[in-house]
């Protein structure tokens, strides 16, 4: 079979006006012609800018220039776009010759599962082969860092979950959030919608990637609707589509989403006698503080029976609970989990 490799989803240039689209088409051109200048029709510079980067959202394949520069003549009806590339021609090329060859490499065992299983393999991809980069080079921001360096930051991971899902035939588009500074959140957040089963859906596999480690793989963030992500999401820069299903979320379809403490308890019991971890997602009501000190000790409870301690950690905005029982009990028995961009330890 071979990679399905999509046309790059057009999505934020159907949000244009038509004289943004005429723009936005002669960006694309220039920039996928490594053109040093060309012409656009003359807008506002915030307009440009918004332009510039909503073509990078739509096609994560020009990842090769982050920023430019524009002049123009006052009786000028257009403007010369100046880029900024990250690399000389012939880099470039190389580059795109490798991004090409790696995504197909990465599909390639994908090809043949359902849309649900492709966007797990993505996700999990992402999730177990990718670091945060906390100094922020300028490849991170693109699919070069995550799928050439295994390096990036949210705009970069969001990229390559999209040109993952182009290439398997997934249709997917790059969200992103204002930044915060009054909650500390000094930068945009950029995240992914999918398309699966004709339904939207949130799928963040940078704040994933952030509370899982190693063989240890986190469904926090897959498959929510808008009432879930916004929980500890900011506010939209741009619109996007309405996620409205929460049915498919990960841990509702896998049967770990408890509305009853004997669900807790139960699996407590059988994975503590297991010797596993468990982890799961509490949704029978508001995860109160009061809510939250039973299922602790319920958790406890069934620990101690086998002669062990019960360690938790939890994702409070999105009640999910993460368990491993101890004999011995090593640092805090209970931490806030803090889904973020990797700016924290």
């Amino acid at each position: 079979m071979e990679v399905m490799v999509m046309a790059c989803e057009s999505y934020y240039y159907n949000q244009l006006n038509k004289a943004q689209q005429a723009a936005y088409h002669a960006m694309k051109n220039g920039l996928q012609a490594l053109a040093p200048s060309f012409q656009v029709p003359l807008l506002e510079g915030r307009e440009l800018s918004d332009i510039y980067f909503m073509l990078r959202l739509d096609c994560p394949e020009i990842f090769y220039t982050v920023k430019f520069k524009y002049r123009y003549y006052p009786d000028s009806g257009n403007a010369e776009i100046l880029p900024e590339y990250l690399f000389d021609k012939n880099k470039i090329r190389a580059h795109q010759k490798a991004m090409k060859s790696r995504v197909e490499k990465l599909a390639r065992p994908a090809l043949k599962l359902s849309e649900t299983e492709k966007e797990q393999y993505i996700h999990d991809f992402i999730c177990q082969n990718v670091r945060y980069d906390k100094l922020k080079k300028p490849y991170s921001h693109e699919i070069i860092g995550p799928l050439g360096q295994n390096v990036g930051v949210c705009e970069g991971i969001a990229k390559s979950v999209k040109i993952l899902c182009d290439a398997l035939g997934i249709w997917c588009i790059v969200a992103l959030s204002e930044a915060n500074p009054e909650k500390e959140i000094k930068y945009r957040h950029a995240w992914n919608v999918v398309r699966i089963g004709g339904k939207y859906y949130h799928l963040d596999a940078t704040f994933d990637n952030t509370l899982g480690g190693g063989e240890r793989l986190r469904y926090d963030y897959f498959n929510l609707s808008d009432k879930q992500i916004f929980r500890d999401h900011e506010r939209l820069v741009w619109k996007i589509p309405s996620c409205e299903d929460s049915d498919h979320f990960y841990y509702k379809e896998k049967k770990i989403s408890f509305t009853k403490t004997e669900d807790v308890r139960r699996r407590s019991a059988q994975a503590v006698k297991k010797g596993k971890m468990l982890i799961f997602h509490w949704r029978g009501g508001y995860l109160t503080k009061e809510v939250l000190t039973e299922l602790l000790h319920i958790i406890e409870e069934e620990a101690v029976k086998k002669e062990r301690h019960a360690k938790v950690s939890l994702n409070w905005p999105q009640a999910v609970l993460q368990v491993t029982f101890e004999k011995e009990l090593e640092g805090e028995q209970f931490r806030m989990e803090e889904a973020n961009e990797g700016e924290q330890e």
